[in-house]
């Protein structure tokens, strides 16, 4: 079974693919992807909690204007 990543790499680079999958020859670079991901992931984390951090301001937003208009 081949996967659409499989194809992907073949159609980038046919020479790589076959070292990879026929040699089992691991490209360079190997901790600079982790590192890569590591950083991808903390950027998330820290997007998502933008989000959150976003939805709690208009909240106070809101409660401070509905305590403004009930006074």
């Amino acid at each position: 079974m081949i996967r659409a990543s499989e194809v992907g790499e073949y159609v980038f680079c046919a020479r790589a693919w076959w070292l990879r999958r026929v040699q089992g020859v691991e490209p360079a670079g190997q901790e600079r992807r982790a590192a890569g991901t590591a950083l991808h992931r903390a950027h998330g984390r820290t997007l998502a909690l933008s989000g959150v951090a976003l939805a709690l301001g208009l909240a106070l937003l809101a409660a401070g204007l509905l305590l403004l208009l009930l006074r």
